[in-house]
C-alpha cells in the first residue's frame, strides 16, 4: 500500500509509537487554528479497542499512518465495517474515517485506495466517509460549512480543502447533517409554538418535566423505549438495548445538568425525550488530549463550579410515532424555556442542535420554523461506490418512508 511518494504503515494497538503517531498527527494539521479542539486520546482509542467497541463482534477495523519520502507523518485514515450495518444497504457498505491529511490529492488518493481495497477484500461494495466505527453521534461527517466556528464535543472539524480531496476522489454526497444555533438572549421562538401547546393541553393527560431529582436509571430505560420506537424508521440505526441505555447514563452522569434533560408524558407514560448537556469543548482544549486524574478534577471544577461551558449541546430528541405531529415538540420547547432556559437559574448563552439529517425534513422544519434557530454548520456524509458504473442514489427521505 504505497506509491513512490508516500507509504502507509499499519497502526497496531500494541505499537505505542504508531498509536502515538496516529493520535498526534491532527496537532500538526491544526497547529495555530483557534477553532480546533484536541479530542481526548482515550475517546479515539476506545473506537479501536475490541474490549470497548461491540462492533468488533461481527466486524473489523484497520488504521494507517501515511509518511512522505522524508519519513514525516503527513496523513492518517481508518477503515472498518460490521456486518449488521454493512448488509442493511442495497450494496454491502463499510466505512472510512478519522481521516487527516496535508493538502495533497495524491496522498489522499493513496489513503482512500488503501481503505477501498481493504474493504473490497472483505466483501464490501461501497464505503461511507468520513464516518465512525460506532454510533453516529460522534466523529461522523465532513465539515463543509462553518469552519469559522468551534465544533461541539466529538463533532468533526477539518480544513476546507478536505471537501475537494473527497470529491475529487469520487465520493458523492449521501446526506448532509445540519447544526443549528439558538442564542438564549437574542433569539425568540415562533408564536405558533404557544398556539400548538394550547391545543395540545386541551386534551387531558399531557405533562412535561425535567429529569430534576428523578432516578437516572429509570430515565435511561424510558429513553431507550422511546428511542427504539422513534428511530426505528432510520436506515442503519440499531435498536438500543438496556445495556446500551445504562452505559450512556453512566457516561453522561458526571457531566449532566439535570435541568437540560426533559421528558414528555401522556397519562404518565413516557412519549418523548430531549437530552442536552453542557458542551465540553468549551473546556477541554487546554488538556491536549489527556484525561488523567488531575484533568478530570479540573474538568469537573470548570464544569460544575466555575460553569465555564456557556454552550448547550442538544444531543438527541425523539417522539414515539403515535404522538408525532400533535405538538409535543412545541410543548418541550415552551416548558424548557419557561422552567429553565429563560430564568435566572440559566448560565448558558446558546444552544446548538446538531446532527439533523437532510433526510429528515420534518425535524429541520421544526428547528427552523418553530425554534427559529439558524443553520450554523453542515457536515456531509459521503458514499463511494466501488462499481463506478452503478447508479448512485442519496439517502432516502424519512418523509417518504412515513408516507408509505
Amino acid at each position: 500500500m504505497s506509491n513512490p511518494k508516500y507509504s502507509l504503515k499499519e497502526v497496531k494497538r500494541d505499537d505505542r509509537r504508531m498509536v502515538r503517531a496516529f493520535l498526534d498527527l491532527p496537532k500538526k494539521i491544526y497547529k495555530g487554528n483557534p477553532n480546533w479542539v484536541c479530542p481526548f486520546d482515550d475517546s479515539i482509542e476506545a473506537v479501536f479497542d475490541p474490549s470497548r467497541n461491540k462492533l468488533f463482534a461481527d466486524g473489523e477495523a484497520i488504521r494507517w499512518v501515511a509518511y512522505d519520502e522524508k519519513g514525516e507523518a503527513v496523513g492518517r485514515i481508518a477503515a472498518f465495517y460490521d456486518k449488521e450495518h454493512a448488509y442493511s444497504y442495497e450494496q454491502p457498505t463499510g466505512g472510512c474515517g478519522f481521516f487527516e491529511s496535508i493538502d495533497d490529492q495524491q496522498l489522499a488518493d493513496t489513503m482512500f485506495d488503501a481503505a477501498r481495497e481493504w474493504l473490497k477484500e472483505r466483501g464490501m461494495e461501497a464505503m461511507d466517509g468520513p464516518v465512525n466505527f460506532g454510533s453516529r453521534d460522534a466523529w461522523w461527517g465532513l465539515l463543509v460549512q462553518g469552519y469559522e466556528f468551534q465544533p461541539l464535543y466529538e463533532n468533526p472539524y477539518n480544513p476546507p480543502y478536505y471537501k475537494a480531496l473527497f470529491e475529487n476522489y469520487g465520493f458523492q454526497n449521501y446526506f448532509n447533517q445540519n447544526t443549528y444555533i439558538w442564542k438564549v438572549y437574542d433569539d425568540s421562538i415562533n408564536d405558533v409554538v404557544y398556539d400548538r401547546v394550547k391545543r395540545l393541553m386541551s386534551t387531558p393527560g399531557y405533562r412535561f418535566a425535567p429529569l430534576g431529582k428523578g432516578d437516572l436509571r429509570q430515565a435511561g430505560e424510558n429513553l431507550r423505549l422511546i428511542y427504539n420506537k422513534a428511530w426505528a424508521l432510520f436506515t442503519g440505526v440499531k435498536p438500543m438495548s438496556s445495556e446500551d441505555a445504562q452505559s450512556m447514563v453512566k457516561m453522561l452522569r458526571p457531566i449532566i445538568d439535570r435541568n437540560l434533560i426533559y421528558f414528555a408524558y401522556f397519562n404518565d407514560e413516557p412519549i418523548a425525550f430531549f437530552v442536552m448537556v453542557p458542551d465540553l469543548n468549551r473546556i477541554i482544549g487546554k488538556f491536549n488530549g489527556k484525561l488523567n486524574l488531575i484533568n478530570k478534577l479540573r474538568l469537573m471544577w470548570d464544569l460544575k463550579v466555575r460553569h465555564k461551558s456557556d454552550r448547550i449541546f442538544a444531543i438527541i430528541f425523539g417522539i414515539t410515532p403515535e404522538f408525532q405531529g400533535k405538538g409535543i415538540e412545541s410543548g418541550m420547547i415552551k416548558y424548557m424555556l419557561e422552567d429553565y432556559i429563560r430564568t435566572d437559574k440559566n448560565l448558558y448563552r446558546s444552544i446548538e442542535f446538531a446532527w439533523i439529517g437532510d433526510f429528515n425534513p420534518v425535524m429541520n422544519r421544526m428547528v427552523e420554523r418553530y425554534i427559529c434557530a439558524k443553520k450554523h454548520k453542515m457536515h456531509t456524509t459521503y458514499r463511494y461506490l466501488f462499481d463506478r458504473t452503478k447508479e448512485f442514489t442519496r439517502c432516502p427521505s424519512l418523509a417518504l418512508k412515513r408516507n408509505r
